[in-house]
């Protein structure tokens, strides 16, 4: 999963960033709104962490403007404002969940790997696709319940691909929601990740859960199982 983290505060920036790249994530940041606001509206996002102190332009008017132009990845503001007034613009203006500092780093990854969950229209945080679970709280996978070694891209690439389930998604839109800006992409390793995951998590070629559309993309082809 890709995500935008714009925050003035370069320590607190870079510990978001660290702890969010630790568990898989790929991060793209900005320390000030007009850079945030670029970068939101030229990328495809899964989901934007916003201060709403910053400077040049405040994380209100960032979202706002977002969600002007029809960008719908979910956004969670931070703020150290202690008014619940801020805390109602925020949302008004379109974030979908807020934390205020200070706050604990673990929290602030809860909220943000519930509101993509959410946002991919699932519940609960383990996915059920019959005997594959993708644990996104954990960010693990596995079969029949033993857990499958995967790497992060992998994973992620496995995580994205079954949140869309049925769902056509070309080897582009991968690669962008894989890998951060600065990452040299290569639609060809694409295809060696897809070619790893199968051998992994479907080694007999028995549940066959991801399929190639020539010219198109892949297909996770499992329903989720829901209880």
């Amino acid at each position: 999963m890709r995500i935008l983290l714009i925050e003035d505060e370069s320590l607190l920036l870079e510990q978001l960033r660290s702890n969010f790249e630790r568990a898989g994530y790929a991060c793209d940041t900005a320390a000030d709104g007009p850079e945030g606001l670029y970068l939101g509206q030229e990328n495809p996002y899964d989901l934007a962490i916003v201060d709403l102190g910053l400077p040049g332009i405040d994380g209100i008017q960032v979202i706002k403007q977002w969600r002007k132009e029809g960008r719908k990845f979910p956004v969670l503001i931070l703020t150290a404002r202690d008014r619940w007034q801020d805390k109602v613009e925020g949302l008004e203006a379109g974030a979908d969940d807020y934390v205020a500092k200070p706050f604990q780093i673990e929290e602030v990854m809860a909220r943000a790997n519930a509101l993509i969950r959410r946002s991919a229209g699932f519940a609960s945080p383990q996915l059920q696709f019959g005997c594959i679970t993708i644990d996104t709280g954990a960010k693990r996978a596995l079969v029949n319940s033993n857990p499958v070694d995967l790497t992060a891209y992998e994973y992620n690439a496995l995580e994205y691909l079954a949140m869309r389930s049925g769902q056509v998604v070309s080897k582009t839109d991968l690669t962008e929601h894989l890998y951060d800006q600065d990452f040299d992409r290569d639609s060809n390793v694409i295809e060696v990740f897809i070619a790893r995951l199968r051998k992994k998590i479907d080694p007999e070629n028995s549940l066959k859960p991801i399929s190639t559309l020539r010219g198109r993309g892949y297909r996770f082809e499992l329903s989720e199982t829901r209880h």
